[in-house]
């Protein structure tokens, strides 16, 4: 089949994408659920059932290893809808040409597909020759799901630990691996050794004497390094990876990952000039493991090399693409303001629409400890503000998918909780330090927020259904990219823009995105050399100096780029050049700065 589109809709939050795949797989359009809540997945797998007249069974946590059937059922579910939402795409008939239309609308303009139509249709609709050549030609987006590899909790029955299989993550991934569908797990989160060891028992995973592989892994990785040590641990175990999803490390939405000051740029050169050595020296491994299990040892595979984080315009699009040889763009973000994409409650919508630069920050709210995209004033942190000033800090923790600290118990809270925020202020308060001290560690405490029910909620809202248990405060995690669009959008639009036809950026003061991610990595080293002066230790000299390091042949090669670059973004050249100047003066500051700071030995 024909690549249909250029860009893919990456996972965002736990809701927002959660049905994504039924609003725009038949339009040929990838995108991706993510797998953390199997008690939200079990709600609308109830609620689609009810509505599209499908028999339902409830799954109840009281049935043996519920979370992966739950998972199962609701993606076997969304998959036969999504079938039959395409396969009526396909049936042409005079009263339902709408839908093959808008497909074909949204296309690329230099789609062959489109031209082949347009050829097609050009002295009318002949029905029958049209469905004969969509049942040929058009392809169903695939529906991929997202696992957070180290979102892993242990599970009990009573106070009895269960195997390792019945894991969070273990338990998602079996979901996924015994469904119907054909399509992609995308693995973020950095690697989970037991995890990956326990992929290699589903044969879906493994290629077929067609070179085939049913069920396929991309990787979700901010470096180059981290690509090779992942793809090479895969391969010893016989998997392939099918796709290197690069993401910024900082201008993403979600969680931010922030590597030692490797920019976005460099790292896709890096990609583009290892492609061929990173496919040889991982399938030699892939290739005597294969051989090793008795499997079909495949002639030649192939990978994707794709790329996500704060894109924002078809020549950014385009460039990336062309430039990096990229297989497709991730468009994350922009997509929270198309309810024809994304389910996203009304309030949310607006509060996204009006978000101005200051209202999308990086906090610490996430109970995982990993700097967190957040929208300022969301109705989640009111909730928890609210919970503060109550004297009542911290969230009542009814669905547990991190509970992964273990300072206090075996079982593991997750640190947004009432029960662990409750312990650790009492401790705090028994150090008898002085006020400043205790107001700040504190805060650091209650800081955290409830973000596995927050980022699910939403679907909840937009589609009236219960929210008991949950409450009705909403996460939301957009990337810094959503500050520039402030119109909701239908799919038409924001395909349209993607691909030059329209523009549905009003603002001009928008920068490349390569700056924009420069600008937000200058911030975060900025903060990271401010911790640094209370007291600094070896190790996070080391960190500091190999950071300011990387961020300075960053900009050099930037700096080159944009200068030999003829014939893209050459309206805005000199700007770019221009901030490329400032970044390098401050980034040379702050170098003078860490150097001038006195070493405190290292705390024992």
């Amino acid at each position: 089949m024909k690549k249909t589109h250029s860009f893919h809709i990456p996972v965002m939050g736990i809701g927002f994408t959660i049905d994504t795949p039924l609003k725009v797989a038949q339009y040929g359009m990838d995108s991706v659920i993510s797998l953390v809540d199997d008690i939200l997945l079990e709600k609308l797998r109830k609620m689609y059932s009810e509505k599209f007249e499908v028999p339902y069974q409830e799954i109840t946590d009281k049935i043996d290893d519920f979370r992966a059937k739950r998972i199962t059922s609701y993606l076997n579910l969304i998959s036969d809808l999504a079938d039959k939402k395409f396969e009526a795409l396909k049936n042409v008939t005079s009263e339902k040409s709408d839908e093959i239309k808008a497909y074909i609308s949204m296309l690329p303009d230099g789609s062959s597909l489109k031209a082949e139509f347009n050829k097609l249709t050009a002295n009318g609709f002949n029905f029958k020759e049209i469905k004969n050549w969509a049942s040929k030609n058009l392809s169903k987006g695939s529906i991929d799901v997202n696992i957070m590899t180290k979102v892993d909790k242990d599970n009990f029955i009573k106070n009895e630990k269960l195997p390792v299989v019945y894991n969070d993550a273990h338990a998602a991934f079996r979901g996924f691996a015994n469904s119907k569908l054909s399509s992609s797990v995308i693995l973020s989160a950095g690697m989970n050794p037991r995890l990956y060891a326990y992929m290699a028992q589903f044969d879906d995973f493994f290629p077929n004497e067609k070179n085939e592989i049913k069920k396929r892994i991309i990787l979700k990785v901010s470096d180059y390094r981290s690509a090779l040590i992942q793809g090479k641990f895969l391969a010893k175990k016989g998997l392939w990876v099918s796709e290197y999803r690069i993401e910024s490390g900082l201008n993403c939405g979600g969680h931010a990952f922030a590597t030692d000051g490797f920019l976005l740029g460099p790292v896709l050169a890096e990609f583009k000039e290892n492609r061929r050595e990173l496919k040889a020296s991982i399938q030699s491994l892939l290739n005597q493991e294969l051989s090793n299990l008795g499997r079909t040892v495949p002639e030649a595979l192939s990978f994707k090399v794709t790329a996500q984080g704060g894109v924002g315009t078809q020549e950014e699009h385009e460039f990336l693409m062309d430039h990096y040889n990229l297989d497709s763009v991730g468009w994350g973000s922009p997509f929270l303001l198309v309810p024809e994409a994304t389910t996203v409650d009304d309030n949310t919508l607006q509060k996204l629409a009006k978000a101005k630069e200051d209202d999308l920050y990086l906090s610490d709210i996430s109970p995982l400890g990993i700097p967190f995209n957040n929208l300022r004033n969301n109705t989640k942190d009111t909730e928890k503000e609210r919970l503060i000033n109550k004297g009542r800090p911290g969230s009542a923790c009814p669905k547990k998918f991190v509970s992964l600290n273990k300072e206090f118990k075996e079982k593991g809270i997750c640190t947004a909780s009432r029960e662990y925020q409750h312990l650790k202020i009492k401790e705090l308060e028994s150090q008898g330090l002085p006020l400043k001290e205790y107001e700040l560690k504190f805060n650091k405490i209650v800081e955290k927020s409830c973000t596995c029910v927050g980022l699910g909620t939403s679907a909840l809202l937009a589609y009236n259904l219960d929210t008991k248990t949950e409450g009705d405060g909403v996460s939301v995690c957009p990337g810094p990219n959503l500050a520039y669009y402030s119109k909701i959008m239908s799919l038409k639009h924001i395909t349209d823009h993607i691909y030059g036809r329209d523009n549905v950026i009003t603002r001009t003061d928008r920068p490349n995105v390569f700056i924009k991610e420069l600008q937000i990595y200058m911030d975060f080293l900025k903060n990271k050399l401010e911790e640094a002066q209370k007291a600094m230790s070896k190790k996070e000299e080391k960190y500091l100096k190999t950071f300011t390091q990387n961020m300075k042949e960053g900009i050099a090669y930037y700096h080159t780029l944009f200068r030999n670059l003829t014939n893209d973004f050459n309206d805005k050249k000199h700007i770019i050049l221009k901030e490329l100047e400032t970044n390098a003066s401050t980034l040379q500051q702050i170098i003078r700065d860490l150097d001038a700071l006195v070493l405190v030995p290292e705390k024992v």
